[in-house]
């Protein structure tokens, strides 16, 4: 069986020390069979000094070896600087969705009693973000124009996977976009996601506008699995508010998955944490590795390969038993070092998946 390959997209500051954790995890002494590493470097100095050249050179790799494991990286605020890698890669990797779930945490209280999971299926392009831009007039008198587009293709899989990604989850697909106030632009998702409701009539569905998605989540028993379907810039607020309902960040991991034309099994996968770089604390091993571990976890479920499988699934019981077992950093009430929590985890993992 050929060695599958992971392509590791490395990153800024302390999202670059917790991609290093992660990759502990992922050594052959503890998941039990050899992955090889394709390693890009997405640092900013990089990414200045290649001219973006490096994350279209990752992003082909990522097409080509269909996995993907990236770090935080830093979006410089000029406009002539280089960007956002993460819109580059996207686009690249011809990605269409991202899923975000949200879970409840050992010993961790979440808000409002929620602790059925809820899964974000946002928009991955278009919408908001790449939207052309511009101001004419002066003074009081200046207005600020925007066009947004979004393409009924990206409409179509993003409520299609709902559907799908509901029925694993045995969940309820709910929520949407304020397709009262823009029929004919957010009204397109509202017409993939009615007719997807179609197509999968056995799974629950409990469309909302977004105002009203934002109200019953805080109100809610929280006792249902929920799938949202949204926008690009919808879905990125929304997230947000959904992996913190369960009391931290750190519980969550970000998938971008890219599609063919012909199917909804994705032609590459792109995992990483949804937090940012953490400046203040880099080289201070206090950081949380939770969700780049987790993020390792759920690439390894898309490798076709049944030790991935097993390898990933014991991954994640690890991490959480961890949490339950009181071992976690400072952020979820412990006192564990970065290093000590990614020791912990990989303690729990060998003894189902080492040899002999």
């Amino acid at each position: 069986m050929a060695t599958p390959t992971l392509v590791v997209l490395e990153g800024d500051q302390t999202g670059q020390e917790l991609l290093l954790e992660a990759l502990r995890v992922l050594e052959p002494s503890v998941i039990g069979f050899e992955l090889a590493f394709d390693r890009y470097d997405l640092s900013l100095e990089n990414r200045r000094a290649t001219r973006n050249r490096v994350v279209y050179d990752a992003a082909g790799a990522v097409k080509r070896h269909h996995l993907g494991l990236k770090a935080a990286t830093i979006t410089p605020e000029r406009k002539d600087d280089v960007g956002s890698p993460n819109r580059i890669l996207r686009e690249a990797i011809g990605g269409r969705v991202i899923v975000r779930t949200g879970r409840k945490l050992p010993r961790v209280r979440p808000v409002a009693g929620i602790h059925a999971p809820i899964s974000v299926v946002r928009m991955a392009v278009g919408d908001a973000y790449g939207a052309k831009e511009w101001r004419e007039g002066e003074g009081l008198e200046e207005v600020a124009y925007r066009t947004e587009r979004i393409e009924r293709s990206v409409c179509r899989v993003v409520a299609e996977y709902a559907f799908v990604h509901a029925e694993k989850m045995g969940a309820t697909v709910f929520g949407g976009p304020k397709y009262t106030v823009s029929p004919i632009y957010e009204g397109m998702l509202k017409e993939e996601m009615d007719a997807a409701a179609q197509r999968h009539p056995a799974i629950p569905y409990d469309p909302q506008l977004i105002d009203a998605t934002y109200a019953l989540l805080l109100s809610s028993a929280g006792d249902t699995p929920l799938v949202i379907p949204s926008l690009n810039r919808d879905g990125d607020c929304l997230s947000d508010m959904v992996i913190q309902l369960f009391g931290s960040i750190a519980g969550a991991e970000s998938l971008l998955l890219a599609f063919p034309s012909d199917s909804l099994l994705p032609s590459a996968v792109m995992a990483e944490a949804p937090h940012g770089t953490a400046p203040l604390l880099q080289g201070r091993n206090v950081a949380n590795p939770l969700a780049m571990i987790l993020a390792a976890a759920a690439v390894l479920s898309y490798v076709d390969d049944a030790r991935a499988h097993e390898a990933s699934r014991a991954i994640r019981h690890a991490a959480l038993e961890a949490v339950r077992d009181g071992i976690a950093t400072a952020d979820l009430g412990g006192n564990a070092t970065t290093t000590e929590f990614t020791d912990a985890v990989i303690e729990r993992v060998r003894p189902p998946l080492r040899p002999g």
